[in-house]
């Protein structure tokens, strides 16, 4: 949710957008009925077409604004950095893995396999931006990805990545200083 919330900021489009809130266990939350996953972030196009996924609607609202500027629209560095995005989403999908295994399941029916499996994706992922981070003083789609990656990590905690990634560290702190929308996008209890 965090992305698409800094997607709006950076585009400028934050009188454009009404964020609403949701409750995924609330069984009359109208989610359901716009995301068939259920899940959000999910937006509403004025016609009442929902898109759903926060790389389709960074897409979407880099469409409406009439920019390229978070992401080619094509060729070889569009695929690139596509690439870079997906692995800064997976960051947060393995990490909600985590997260998911240690909050659903009871400590004795936990697969320590399992969360050694997402964790170690995690690993990787952020041993390949700590060897090649993108440029903190440009704010495109992997940027904000990654800080939003970053950002879940330090939230939710599913892993300590502070200590082993002392150039992502100084890169997100970079980051932060250079895109003002991270700071502004912070979930109000972090």
């Amino acid at each position: 949710m965090r992305k698409v919330r800094m997607v709006v900021d950076v585009l400028g489009l934050v009188d454009r957008v009404t964020l609403l809130p949701i409750d995924a266990a609330d069984p009359n939350d109208p989610l359901p009925q716009q995301n068939p996953l259920g899940k959000y972030p999910c937006l509403l196009r004025a016609d009442g077409t929902a898109v759903y996924d926060s790389s389709v609607i960074l897409e979407f609202l880099q469409l409406v604004a009439g920019t390229d500027r978070l992401l080619p629209l094509d060729g070889p560095q569009r695929i690139d950095m596509l690439t870079r995005t997906r692995l800064a989403d997976g960051i947060i999908d393995a990490g909600a893995l985590v997260i998911y295994e240690e909050r659903y399941h009871d400590a004795a029916m936990r697969s320590k396999t399992w969360l050694e499996h997402q964790r170690s994706k995690i690993g990787r992922a952020l041993a390949m931006f700590e060897a090649a981070p993108p440029d903190p003083r440009r704010t495109d789609a992997v940027s904000i990805g990654l800080a939003c990656a970053l950002g879940f990590l330090d939230r939710r905690q599913p892993v300590a990545w502070r200590e082993a990634c002392p150039g992502l560290v100084h890169w997100l702190a970079s980051f932060a200083r250079n895109e003002p929308a991270f700071d502004r996008t912070r979930p109000p209890d972090a």
